[in-house]
């Protein structure tokens, strides 16, 4: 055995699917990272890196770096993603307990642009060949998957609240989590109380529920399904944290930085019977909304804000967009930034990261203030919920979304979601909670749970 990691990459025959990356890729302990028809999955576990805390992005950054400086890397493919790849999920709050992560796997698979590939990862001595990567990729997917406890990682055990939200005779049934629907909404009343006070100008309360599945989880599935429905979003998998956020919080290709920022919520369900197309209707309703235009300004000016100092040059769309999904639009915009070279070298992604986060999109502004208020309101460690989730390369390339419309897999029979909403003076209590309802959808779907 050495210390020194080694890698190889090498060129692939896998044909993508038009429902994202081929199913068979997909298993209950995979790491997954996709979207339309590319990604990343891993297979089984290297080494990791553990931290909690407020430096805990920082922490990873230098335990990252300094993994990879000594490694010695062949790549015969040379793409973003290729080589050393490690995946990633960090707790939302400095405050929680919950374990931020970086995993390296033993084995990923990658599809880009048409491209695939397969790259080997070992603290051997022995070498690495292309036969060896291939037969490495064989024996993967052809022994039987298994979801043993290290792959539903993650939280504290779970209390079933007696209140029942739902059954209506689907494959689980659903509880209450930290605070009931009537707890909650007086939370959000609390909360328009503080910004109409002027101590704050947004805040994101969240609220979580408790899945209990008789029959058993199946995350390949979940993942298998949230990727064919929602091919606009990322779907991620990382030690038991499961979903598909159409949110991206930092992509690093070379030095272009690119995020997609999301304040402004609309239920498909809403359009029913209106007047006009259903997009007709989400532009009158939600573009034309001087709330949610107004929560979206916030987001966007928090993240553009944060971002500057590491760019040396910016750009974003004049006007929001509406981004479309199966379940809910968004008003939605893209920004994009050139890396500024600061101190001889490009701003890593968990430096980034580490800048970004948390964004009013995820937790409102002022930021230390809303923060408080989150702590003080919620009732919830929000553990790895709107945090960052995504993955990282040798070359400084990733991808970090925000952990949104997901769940953590508790056991094997426990699920808990998570949503939230982003409170502006304006807000309506009931309304919110909807928006939550609307927003567990995808999950609740793939998981088989009628509402």
């Amino acid at each position: 055995m050495t210390s020194t990691l080694r890698t190889l990459t090498v060129p692939l025959d896998v044909e993508s699917s038009s429902g994202g990356l081929p199913s068979f890729l997909v298993r209950d302990d995979v790491l997954c990272w996709s979207r339309r028809e590319a990604g990343l999955v891993g297979y089984g576990e290297l080494t990791r890196f553990n931290a909690t805390g407020p430096e805990r992005f920082l922490e990873a950054d230098i335990w990252w770096r300094h993994l990879i400086l000594e490694a010695e890397i062949t790549d015969l493919v040379e793409v973003p993603g290729t080589g050393p790849v490690a995946f990633g999920s960090f707790a939302f709050s400095k405050t929680s307990p919950h374990v931020s992560r970086l995993i390296l796997p033993e084995l990923v698979i990658g599809i880009r642009d048409g491209r695939a590939w397969a790259t080997q990862l070992t603290f051997d001595d022995a070498p690495l060949t292309q036969e060896g990567v291939l037969a490495s990729v064989d024996r993967w997917l052809t022994e039987p998957e298994a979801l043993g406890e290290d792959s539903t990682a993650g939280g504290p055990d779970v209390g079933l609240s007696p209140e029942v939200i739902a059954a209506d005779g689907s494959a689980g049934h659903l509880s209450s989590g930290s605070l009931s629907e009537a707890a909650w909404m007086q939370a959000v009343s609390n909360g328009v109380e503080e910004i109409r006070a002027g101590k704050l100008e947004k805040l994101v309360l969240a609220r979580d529920v408790v899945a209990n599945l008789p029959e058993g989880v199946n995350a390949a599935e979940v993942l298998r399904q949230l990727a064919a429905r929602y091919r606009e979003c990322w779907t991620y998998g990382v030690d038991g944290l499961v979903g598909a956020t159409p949110e991206m919080l930092i992509q690093v290709e070379g030095r272009t930085a690119q995020a997609r920022v999301l304040a402004g919520t609309l239920d498909r369900r809403d359009a029913d019977g209106m007047d006009g197309s259903p997009m007709e209707y989400a532009e009158r309703v939600l573009a034309g909304s001087e709330k949610q235009r107004h929560e979206h300004e916030i987001a966007i000016d928090s993240l553009t804000r944060q971002l500057a100092p590491f760019s040396e040059a910016m750009n974003s769309h004049s006007e929001p967009f509406i981004l479309e999904l199966p379940n809910v639009w968004h008003l939605a915009s893209d920004v994009k930034a050139e890396l500024a070279d600061i101190e001889g070298h490009v701003p890593t992604c968990l430096a980034l990261i580490n800048a970004l986060h948390p964004t009013a999109a995820v937790c409102g502004t002022p930021t230390l203030v809303a923060g408080a208020l989150i702590r003080k309101l919620e009732h919830l460690d929000r553990g790895p919920y709107a945090g960052p989730v995504g993955w990282l390369d040798a070359a400084g390339n990733g991808e970090w979304g925000i952990a949104l419309r997901g769940a953590v897999i508790e056991d094997a029979n426990t699920v808990r979601l998570y949503a939230g909403c982003g409170i502006v003076e304006g807000s309506v209590p009931e309304a919110e909670l909807a928006e939550t309802w609307a927003k567990f959808r995808p999950m609740l779907e793939a998981l088989g749970i009628r509402r």
